[in-house]
């Protein structure tokens, strides 16, 4: 039996995929879309200690150790809080939104 060679992609698909690539990132939930389906059931309450949107000192400590911090704590959980909270599906992108998202609508 003779093997047959075959290419894995053609230069099109190639394009192709790249165009896919560029139109996945254009779909990336505002951080508003993210708080709104994913955080609002403790933010919004203050529910196992998480600090609730729109009060600021339950934020201080938290910001005082920087934006950073925030994010890697919301990206890979703290506490209470699950990894990405609620939004397994969410990109670190999109968890970093709805941190932006939370911090505008609080200080």
């Amino acid at each position: 039996m003779k093997a047959t060679v075959k290419p894995i992609a053609t230069l099109g698909a190639i394009v192709l995929m790249g165009a896919a690539t560029t139109a996945l990132a254009q779909d990336e939930r505002s951080g508003e879309e993210v708080y709104s389906n994913n955080c609002t059931a403790c933010h919004d309450s203050g529910a196992a200690g998480a600090p609730k949107i729109g009060d600021a000192e339950s934020w201080g400590d938290r910001l005082d150790k920087g934006k950073e911090t925030l994010y890697e704590n919301s990206i890979s959980g703290i506490r209470a809080m699950p990894p990405k909270g609620t939004c397994a599906d969410c990109s670190e992108q999109e968890v970093k939104n709805a941190v932006d998202y939370m911090l505008s609508e609080t200080l």
